[in-house]
């Protein structure tokens, strides 16, 4: 009896799953530069800034150093992804790789925003807009763009890694719970941030978009013998 059929469907649905999830990571750099530098066509010009200037605060203190070393951390990521995919194969555990995937995915794709949103702004104070929509109206294409990305890597991978969230509800929640953990954190630190509303809607809705982005992988493993264990 020929059983390929049946043992190549796992196979694919992880090929599938890779080939989808380094394409949102890819989003997520894109956005994370975009995001620091405006146009694309400056992005390698401004991306070697922080070479001119080796100190410490233009590294990790500006938006072109987390930038550079978000894409220079990216061989740090796939080497960090093979090696639990390699370890756990290697003790018999499935879905290793999509595993491995999801929870590197997860750190590399929203420490570098997080880490973004949380350097000092150039508001005067700690400023608070709790009225729904208000800033929306006033926010630029690049603005909207970036708040939904924020969020996106947990809202794709979190599913995937943890049955508990493989629901579309519960990533909004979650996407919701960070971000107002963040605008919490921007108000309380003084950054000099507006602490807005409207950030956290569109977190949360990007990490939800995210997540129907891959809802046909996280569906597939929760309904399966091994995701209901």
């Amino acid at each position: 009896m020929d059983h390929s059929p049946s043992l190549s469907a796992p196979a694919r649905r992880t090929r599938r799953i890779v080939i989808a999830g380094l394409a949102i990571l890819g989003a997520a750099i894109l956005g994370v530069a975009i995001a620091a530098f405006g146009p694309v066509d400056a992005v390698l010009k401004i991306l070697s800034m922080p070479m001119h200037r080796p100190v410490w605060h233009v590294w990790v203190g500006t938006f072109n150093g987390v930038a550079l070393i978000t894409v220079a951390a990216l061989p740090l990521a796939a080497l960090s992804v093979w090696a639990l995919a390699r370890r756990r194969r290697a003790t018999g555990v499935t879905s290793a790789w999509r595993m491995s995937l999801a929870e590197v995915g997860i750190v590399y794709g929203t420490v570098p925003w997080v880490w973004m949103i949380m350097l000092p702004g150039d508001e005067a104070g700690a400023v608070v807009s709790p009225v729904p929509l208000r800033d929306l109206l006033t926010m630029d294409t690049g603005q909207v763009v970036g708040n939904l990305l924020v969020f996106a890597a947990l809202g794709f991978f979190a599913p995937l890694r943890f049955t508990a969230l493989a629901s579309l509800p519960r990533i909004l929640a979650l996407g919701a719970g960070c971000s107002v953990l963040v605008e919490v954190a921007q108000y309380v630190l003084h950054l000099d941030r507006v602490s807005s509303v409207d950030d956290v809607l569109l977190n949360a809705s990007g990490a939800g978009l995210a997540a129907l982005a891959s809802r046909p992988w996280w569906r597939a493993t929760a309904t399966s013998p091994s995701g209901r264990s």
